[in-house]
């Protein structure tokens, strides 16, 4: 039964969810962005803001991704306790 919860743990670590979101919508507004025609960019006067709000959602996607595999959930054990501020392994 301990490894079912770590498993369901893992998989719904919010950095999991998060990073997934962010790095699925990303992709799509920076698509809308390389697929922006010249009305569109004059409207926001001369930014292309579809392509980098993408690029910005996809930067910070692959960060909460990476940051979930450099630091993965492990749960405390029995009788062990984590420091102060550290819930997140």
């Amino acid at each position: 039964m301990e490894g079912r919860s770590t498993t369901a743990a893992r998989l719904f670590d919010i950095r999991r969810i998060i990073g997934g979101h962010f790095v699925v919508y990303g992709v799509i507004v920076t698509l809308a962005g390389i697929t922006a025609s010249d009305a569109e960019i004059d409207k926001a006067e001369g930014i292309n803001i579809n392509l980098w709000t993408g690029l910005g959602m996809l930067a910070l996607g692959v960060f909460f991704l990476a940051w979930l595999w450099l630091r993965p959930f492990r749960p405390a054990g029995e009788g062990e306790a984590l420091p102060p501020g550290d819930a997140l392994g």
